[in-house]
């Protein structure tokens, strides 16, 4: 009920299940879900009552039919769920991969040219955060999966490596809870009924239920190894006979709290983990970087240098157990490998390298740590400042070099004409010698916040990968703001068409929304700033890139 004083456009806040993932599900569906085999002893006592069991159900599943052929997720489609198996059977297709003109991929949905130009002159004079709160016309989550594409299933089967997943089977759950891209590509084999999760139905599941948090981390190791190791050039020769084998014996380990980026706010630079390798330390097996971030260090005096960062695909430990191998004397590791925030690692022991890898290598291996083992110590201070910052994240950070910006805003200009008046990004942020990262999202490798959101809001835009509000859907609880180690996420009042702040029917507060640089992934031309920068002092790039325009300047 709307109480005296306050303005007309007073709304009931936002719930996360206000926009159940389907609409159209029905009590009598969550009843025949629950009676599902993958649900048989789940304990609904377990989960709270502001999140109960059929409540997940019921607003983060989704029923969905499949004829022969039809392709339910692509490889490389950033997701955002997984799937069950309820009828029928599906086919993963391992290797080496469907073509991408066969599996229908359609582009972004990008502004028409004539459109991104009407933005210079009708965005002007614009209230600022507009909303019209009864618009029935939601912008959802736009899902490349559900763009259907028919594949002929005798050819899938002729020219691939498959593997069958039949009824009560889970798959997908790599990439939800990873946050990463999807690892393979999977066809209905048959005509097929799947129960869809989006992630935060998942996380809900695994954090109240004993046996899907088994299965869940079970399955995504079991996955992700096998994968990893096919694709990986050092066991790319192997035999699936041999594989196997290296899987049996392969740990899987974590290192690091998944939250990671509570410790970085609080501490900064400080918040490292306990080291997982020491220098020194007898090389007792490969490191493989499945996820996240560690740094490589070496002691010089009563401190540490750090050398690199690894990331998913790269490997340590490798030039040591390969001189072990040819029978040298007194190997040691040369340096210390310590998580930065949260990181998975395969390490494959010395015994199996030694039996399966090796002996099938057709050259020695290359030493990727001699080149910064080599590098002066002068030219370690912007590498030593971006893993202080965490900025080795970031794939799209934007980096102003101030030597050639001249602070005239034009850039900022250009951001809020192409979001409705809005500008998306702060014009300051952490510098190093002339090189600043401005406050805008980064497009984060592991985008921590998208942990807490609890209705899928914030999300990877599945086709391109950058990291999206739908602002339908955001409920204003600030749980991605806090979250952000970088603080590039803004709260914003949002407002009526009288310019007037719309107001918490409940509790008579501002409603807020989140926004953030979207990087223009609707544009058809690309990050606005960008190309408003009369000077070229403004690049949207990873750390790499980063490097790489130091050297060029």
């Amino acid at each position: 009920m709307r109480r005296a004083g306050w303005p007309m456009d007073a709304v009931p806040r936002p719930q996360r299940w206000d926009k159940p993932f389907d609409e159209e599900l029905s009590s009598h569906d969550v009843e025949r879900i629950l009676a599902l085999p993958a649900f048989d002893g789940v304990q609904a006592h377990r989960f709270p009552v502001q999140i109960p069991l059929d409540g997940i159900l019921a607003n983060d599943t989704r029923l969905i039919r499949y004829q022969a052929g039809d392709v339910v997720v692509r490889e490389g489609d950033y997701g955002n769920s997984a799937f069950l198996v309820v009828e029928g059977s599906v086919c993963v297709a391992l290797t080496p991969g469907l073509p991408p003109s066969m599996l229908g991929r359609a582009p972004s949905r990008r502004k028409s040219l004539l459109s991104a130009l009407s933005q210079l002159w009708t965005n002007r004079g614009k209230i600022m955060e507009l909303r019209r709160m009864n618009d029935v016309s939601e912008r959802s989550v736009r899902t490349v999966e559900q763009q259907q594409t028919r594949l002929d299933m005798d050819y899938v089967r002729q020219t691939q490596t498959t593997v069958s997943l039949g009824e009560g089977r889970i798959f997908g759950e790599i990439a939800a809870v990873a946050r990463s891209p999807r690892t393979a590509t999977v066809v209905a084999e048959v005509d097929a009924l799947l129960l869809e999760i989006r992630w935060q139905g998942l996380r809900e599941l695994r954090r109240y239920d004993p046996g899907w948090r088994e299965r869940i981390d079970s399955t995504y190791r079991n996955n992700a190894l096998k994968l990893h190791l096919q694709e990986d050039a050092l066991f790319s020769g192997l035999s699936s006979e041999l594989i196997d084998a290296v899987a049996a014996d392969t740990l899987f380990e974590s290192y690091g709290s998944f939250d990671w980026n509570v410790d970085f706010k609080r501490r900064g630079a400080e918040s490292v983990g306990a080291k997982i390798v020491n220098e020194g330390d007898y090389p007792d097996g490969l490191l493989m970087i499945r996820g996240g971030f560690a740094k490589v260090t070496r002691r010089i005096g009563n401190g540490e240098r750090a050398l690199t960062y690894l990331r998913a695909g790269d490997v340590f430990g490798l030039d040591e157990l390969y001189r072990l191998w040819r029978g040298d004397d007194d190997v040691a590791m040369r340096a210390s490998l310590t998580p930065l925030g949260y990181v998975d690692v395969l390490r494959v022991p010395y015994f199996v390298m030694e039996r399966h890898v090796f002996p099938n290598l057709r050259q020695s291996p290359s030493d990727d740590l001699q080149s910064a083992f080599e590098r002066p110590l002068a030219d370690d201070s912007l590498l030593e400042w971006a893993i202080g910052e965490r900025f080795i994240n970031g794939t799209r950070a934007m980096v102003i070099d101030l030597d050639r910006c001249v602070r005239c805003d034009d850039c900022v200009r250009a951001c809020a004409s192409t979001h409705d008046g809005n500008p998306r990004f702060v014009r300051h942020g952490k510098d190093h010698s002339h090189w600043m990262v401005a406050n805008a999202c980064m497009h984060c490798t592991d985008p921590v916040c998208m942990i807490g959101c609890p209705t899928g809001a914030i999300h990877r835009d599945e086709a391109s990968g950058m990291v999206v509000i739908n602002d339908t859907t955001c409920i204003g609880c600030q749980t991605c703001a806090n979250a952000c180690p970088y603080d590039n996420i803004r709260m914003v009042e949002i407002r009526n068409d009288r310019d007037e702040v719309i107001i918490d029917s409940e509790q008579g507060v501002p409603l807020l929304k989140a926004t953030k640089c979207d990087f223009c992934y609707d544009q058809p031309a690309g990050p606005a700033c960008v190309r408003a920068c009369p000077h070229d002092a403004l690049r949207r790039s990873s750390f790499a890139d980063l490097v790489q325009m130091a050297e060029e300047r």
